[in-house]
């Protein structure tokens, strides 16, 4: 299984959103970026990824999974983008902040740090257990 970051801003479509959504979860549509189209499309059924409240709260709230593989996204008529679905796991036991990821060093390569602007992102297998770690497992 491979790990992500999924950035939303909350006011758009939090993690509270995607909750609400249950199992039946939603496209992560929208994106329209190259490299988070790349991400997506090596996207595995199973996968989980970390939900980040981007521009409001700036931190990791909760974690996702993937439920269907890389498809058109029906947001665009372009076949150039395709998005995955998601939905809910939990949410972490506490934010994870950016500040807090960022004075970590063993997350000084995050993308999150290094790439902040990217939607979706990779997360190693060492920082999917390091930013856990932080937010009390």
């Amino acid at each position: 299984m491979a790990h992500w970051l999924f950035k939303s801003e909350p006011f758009k479509f939090s993690f509270a959103d995607l909750k609400a959504r249950g199992d039946a979860g939603t496209e992560w549509d929208g994106v329209r970026n190259y490299l988070a189209r790349n991400n997506m499309r090596a996207m595995q059924v199973g996968d989980q990824g970390f939900f980040y409240h981007s521009n409001e709260g700036l931190a990791v709230v909760g974690i996702c999974e993937v439920i269907a593989p890389s498809h058109p996204d029906s947001t665009s008529a372009d076949p150039r983008w395709d998005c995955v679905d998601v939905r809910a796991v939990r949410d972490l036991k506490r934010p994870v902040t950016l500040a807090e990821i960022k004075a970590e060093p063993s997350l000084s390569k995050m993308s999150l740090v290094t790439s902040m602007r990217l939607s979706v992102q990779p997360v190693t297998d060492e920082e999917w257990e390091t930013v856990l770690a932080m937010a009390g497992r």
